[in-house]
């Protein structure tokens, strides 16, 4: 009686998987194909699942400028892990606010470096909702410097940068500022 339950439970597994499944898991498996086939993380094509910090950003009209800078650095693959991150997307207009030609100074090859280390100073290693920020709070972003959280009247700002918007990510956070942080000289 045994063999006969097992082989009515082993028949009934592979009639099932070889029905097809359901459109998620084929989504699923097409994105395990994708990124098996060397584009890594970010090459997963994955219209059903939440964005990423990264797809978020693509997503914005309003941060072409740091997803140019983000791509010049190489750093769409690891943003597109899983995380968890918090990222401080500043906006076009943000960028507008360096000094002339510091923007496509950066996106250079040669800066790619000096670019990183800026971009990963509006990075840190945690899933942080605005509502979770205290007055006075360091971050330790993934550069190796800090942050500063000011919590002022229920609006809250990181280092002189307040944050206008918040979105969920899949894989953390993305809080949109009104400025670029500046790592601190060393």
């Amino acid at each position: 009686m045994k063999n006969v339950w097992l082989f009515v439970l082993i028949f009934s597994a592979t009639i099932f998987m070889s029905c097809g499944g359901s459109e998620a898991s084929k989504t699923a498996i097409n994105s395990e194909a994708s990124a098996s086939a060397g584009g890594g993380q970010s090459s997963v094509n994955d219209d059903v699942s939440q964005k990423d910090v990264v797809k978020v950003a693509i997503g914005s009209p309003d941060h072409t400028t740091l997803v140019k800078a983000v791509q010049a650095a190489e750093l769409v693959d690891v943003l597109s892990n899983a995380g968890p991150f918090t990222v401080f997307a500043p906006t076009n207009a943000a960028f507008n606010q360096l000094p002339a030609g510091t923007v496509e100074g950066l996106l250079k090859p040669d800066k790619k470096n000096d670019l990183a280390d800026i971009l990963q100073y509006h990075v840190t290693v945690s899933a942080l909702e605005a509502s979770s920020f205290k007055d006075g709070q360091t971050l330790g972003m993934v550069n190796g410097g800090n942050a500063k959280i000011t919590v002022k009247d229920g609006k809250v700002s990181i280092n002189d940068a307040n944050i206008v918007a918040s979105v969920k990510a899949s894989n953390g956070m993305v809080h949109v500022i009104d400025k670029v942080l500046l790592p601190p000289k060393q």
